[in-house]
C-alpha cells in the first residue's frame, strides 16, 4: 500500500514539474538539451507502471474471494466496464479499481440518450434516467468518507466530449488526485477489511457523514455526474482500505444478481430509479431479470 501511495503522489508531482519546465522554456534558455524536458513525464510513466505491478503482485500473492453484498440500486440498470468481462475492469489497478463496475439506469419510457458523433456535443444530466436515482448501502457499515460538494457537469457523450474527457479533463482531474477523479463519493467500512466506494454522486445528495452507522438497504445518496464521468452513472467497487490511492481492489458479487457483464441489463425489485414506480415481483430469465433484495 505504501508503494502505491508514494507512486501516486510522485506521478502528480512529476507531471507538474514537466508542465513547469514547458512553461519555463518560453522565458529562459535551459542549460540542457530540450528533449530532457520530457524526463519527468517518462519518470511519471515509470511510477505508474510500478504502482500497477505492486497491485498485481499483492492481488496474486494474497487473492481475495468475492465478497457478497446487496445491490446498491433498485430498478432496471445496465452494466458497463464490468469485471465479468476483463480484469482490471477499467484498464488499471489504480484507485482500487481492479474489480470496479459502472452501471447506468434504463427506462423504456425515458430512454437513456445514446452516443452522438457530432451533435449535440453535450447534454444536461437530468436527461438521463440514472440522474437522481437513490443509492443504497450494500451492507451494514460505517461511513468513513463522504463528500458531495462538486458540481454535476454536462455529459461527455459525443466524440468531442469523449476526447475532451480523455485528453484534457481526465488528466487535470488526475493531477488533483483521486477525490477529483471520483467526484462526489462515499466510502463505507463493511468490516473484515472490506470497504465499498460509490463514485460520481449528485451534488448535495448525501444523507450520511463520516462516523455514521448505516443499515443494509439504507439510502445514502443519489446518482450523479460529478468527477471523471461521461454521463450520470454509478461507479461501484470494493477494496481493502479506505485510501483510494493505496487500496487494492476486492472482487464482489451482488446477491441475487451476481456480476453483470458489459451491456447486460438487470433489475432489482424496488422503486424505479426513473419515476418511483414499484417494480413487479421477482422473476427470472434473460436480460432485464428481476431479483429480490431479500
Amino acid at each position: 500500500m505504501v508503494i502505491r501511495k508514494l507512486c501516486a503522489v510522485l506521478r502528480r508531482l512529476l507531471v507538474l514539474v514537466f508542465f513547469g519546465l514547458v512553461v519555463g522554456c518560453l522565458f529562459v534558455d535551459y542549460p540542457f538539451a530540450w528533449w530532457l524536458i520530457f524526463t519527468p513525464l517518462v519518470l511519471s510513466w515509470v511510477a505508474g507502471i510500478t504502482a500497477g505491478r505492486s497491485a498485481r503482485h499483492d492481488i496474486g500473492a494474497d487473492p481475495r474471494e468475492p465478497v457478497e453484498v446487496l445491490p446498491p440500486v433498485t430498478g432496471r440498470w445496465s452494466a458497463l466496464n464490468s469485471p465479468a468481462d476483463r480484469v482490471p475492469s477499467h484498464g488499471t489497478h489504480g484507485y482500487g479499481q481492479t474489480y470496479a463496475i459502472d452501471i447506468t439506469a434504463e427506462d423504456e419510457e425515458r430512454p437513456r440518450p445514446g452516443f452522438s458523433w457530432l451533435w449535440p456535443l453535450a447534454r444536461r444530466s437530468d436527461r438521463y434516467p440514472a440522474f437522481g436515482a437513490d443509492l443504497l448501502a450494500v451492507a451494514d457499515a460505517t461511513v468513513v468518507h463522504a463528500e458531495d460538494g462538486q458540481r454535476d457537469h454536462l455529459s461527455r457523450s459525443s466524440l468531442v466530449g469523449v476526447l475532451y474527457l480523455m485528453f484534457v479533463e481526465g488528466d487535470v482531474r488526475g493531477l488533483a488526485g483521486a477525490h477529483r477523479v471520483f467526484g462526489n463519493h462515499v466510502i463505507l467500512d463493511l468490516g473484515g477489511g472490506t470497504y465499498a466506494a460509490y463514485a460520481h454522486l449528485q451534488r448535495g445528495s448525501l444523507t450520511v457523514r463520516p462516523g455514521d452507522r448505516v443499515r443494509a438497504g439504507q439510502v445514502i445518496g443519489r446518482c450523479g455526474n460529478s468527477g471523471n464521468s461521461s454521463e450520470p452513472h454509478l461507479h461501484f467497487q470494493l477494496m481493502d482500505g479506505p485510501d483510494l490511492e493505496a487500496a487494492r481492489g476486492v472482487p464482489f458479487r451482488w446477491r441475487g444478481v451476481g456480476v453483470p457483464a458489459n451491456k447486460e441489463e438487470f433489475t432489482v425489485a424496488g422503486e424505479s430509479p426513473a419515476d418511483g414506480r414499484e417494480q413487479t415481483a421477482p422473476t427470472k430469465g434473460g436480460p432485464g431479470t428481476t431479483f429480490s433484495r431479500d
